[in-house]
């Protein structure tokens, strides 16, 4: 594993998914990540379905290291300072105000380390009216518009994993990454402050693009309609996905991978505008097709056609896959206390090495007493 971050530390104040996120980022390119935590409770997220090790905890806090101190005592307060004054960046993702109240507020934190590198997630940003407002994954979607894009007008509900939470975390490593970069030439530390309005907002530049200069408001099958995106249920239960995009070819392949010739004959599928207007017929005619025979047999004959389509897998079924095998996507370390812990490894290799080792995420204080010998070896 290439650590391109080796060398920098981070201290991680983060809870639930935005600041771990952002921390977890940072640890899988190498960077030491030190989790803050308090005591006996440590990160929400921990005890989400009981115990200190939830799921939903080790999703966002693997590479990490754990000490619990309760900042708002002073002995702890002084050793949260003293890792402070000899760390790179400091996250956090409280609501405005509260990072202040608990003696790790930039201005505090910047007189003992003027070149950190201090780094805030918030829901709506730490002014205007919206700024106390609780906000969560859902809420930072549909305020960004992004949400409406998701939902099936006939069956409204919230779908989908936690992505506002994530991508926040992800565009705040994004700008700590730049913030180091422009330290390494200037010496001089910066506050990067990422609202999950404001990541959401960019992530659904599209939609804004196409208002903006079009006048156009897209809906949730606007994009699909326009890429000639499909899912296909097939016999088996199984379904099979497809993006058919502009090529002609594409559509030549499929129309005989499903032994259809005809279908780009039916006057309203022969050329790409007259598809994309009549996207529902095309479902109403591939779905009577798909259904008729299991998921392998569709599987054999679209890649025989090279056809761009895909299993639409669960998560049990795409680590068997045979390509995330090849590219080794699971992977697995030994924790002293949890045993065997497995994960998904990082997207990102560097000169053709892949990131496949990996550390478990810390057990709250796990790293105590390491953290406290390096303290008391730094300060001698």
């Amino acid at each position: 594993m290439i650590k391109v971050l080796e060398g920098i530390t981070v201290i991680e104040q983060g809870t639930f998914i935005t600041g771990p996120a952002a921390g977890m980022m940072l640890a899988d390119l190498g960077a030491n990540v030190i989790k803050v935590e308090l005591p006996g409770k440590g990160d929400p997220f921990r005890a989400f379905k009981g115990g200190l090790y939830s799921p939903h905890y080790q999703t966002y806090n693997r590479n990490k290291r754990s000490i619990a101190l309760n900042t708002k005592e002073a002995k702890d307060q002084a050793i949260f300072h003293d890792l402070i004054s000899d760390a790179d960046v400091y996250i956090q993702n409280f609501r405005p105000g509260t990072a202040e109240r608990l003696g790790a507020g930039e201005e505090e934190l910047r007189a003992i380390n003027p070149q950190l590198i201090y780094c805030a997630i918030s829901g709506f940003g730490n002014d205007g009216p919206y700024a106390n407002r609780p906000s969560y994954d859902t809420v930072a979607q549909a305020a960004s518009g992004f949400l409406k894009l998701l939902i099936n007008p006939e069956n409204p509900r919230v779908v989908g994993p936690a992505m506002a939470d994530a991508l926040s975390g992800f565009y705040a490593a994004y700008g700590i990454l730049g913030a180091l970069y422009e330290r390494s030439h200037t010496g001089k530390g910066r506050r990067v402050d990422v609202s999950m309005m404001e990541a959401m907002c960019h992530f659904n530049l599209d939609a804004f693009t196409h208002y903006l200069s079009e006048g156009e408001i897209m809906g949730p099958y606007s994009r699909p309609q326009v890429s000639q995106s499909y899912v296909m249920e097939c016999a088996d239960g199984h379904w099979v996905a497809l993006h058919m995009s502009s090529p002609e070819k594409f559509w030549q392949g499929l129309a005989n991978a499903i032994d259809y010739p005809e279908l780009l004959q039916d006057a309203r599928f022969t050329t790409r505008e007259g598809r994309i207007d009549n996207q529902e017929a095309m479902i109403g005619v591939l779905r009577k097709v798909f259904v008729r025979e299991p998921r392998t047999y569709w599987l054999a004959r679209l890649e025989a056609e090279d056809v761009p389509h895909a299993p639409m897998y669960d998560a049990s079924e795409v680590l068997e896959d045979p390509q995330a095998k090849h590219l080794q996507l699971r992977i697995s370390t030994q924790h002293p206390q949890v045993g065997k812990w497995e994960t998904v490894r990082s997207p990102v290799s560097f000169d053709g090495v892949k990131p496949l080792e990996v550390s478990a995420p810390p057990v709250l204080n796990e790293h105590h007493d390491e953290i406290m010998e390096e303290l008391k070896q730094r300060q001698r």
